[in-house]
């Protein structure tokens, strides 16, 4: 049973689900608004938030936790660099989520993730 188990899985393994979701968050970094499918959208969004968080403290430790997430180096820098004082008044928040419609392919529903200006 599943009772109470909010992680979604999108129908892979921890492994493979990690991978995608650490590659999809370096993407939403890196270009700042990316086109995917709605629940890999609302999967990735806390891990965003979460790294644009720790990323507001610009510090050896702040880079070390995003390197543990990030394995790109200009992902970890941009945050420190540019996100991070960029969204320091703010409290949280980071992005939002804009339903765009079904794939033609498979009916999927899209969403495009982007961060708030």
């Amino acid at each position: 049973m599943r009772h109470r188990r909010k992680q979604v899985t999108l129908d892979r393994k921890r492994g493979p689900r990690k991978a995608l979701l650490r590659g999809l968050a370096t993407s939403v970094i890196l270009y700042e608004n990316v086109n995917t499918t709605l629940a890999k959208a609302k999967a990735v969004k806390p891990i965003v938030e979460r790294l644009i968080t720790v990323g507001r403290v610009k510090s050896l430790n702040s880079r070390r936790q995003l390197m543990k997430t990030l394995t790109i180096e200009s992902a970890v820098n941009k945050i420190l660099v540019e996100l991070g004082p960029r969204y320091a008044e703010r409290k949280g928040g980071y992005t939002r989520i804009i339903k765009l419609g079904a794939r033609k392919g498979d009916g999927a529903e899209i969403a495009q993730i982007q961060l708030v200006k």
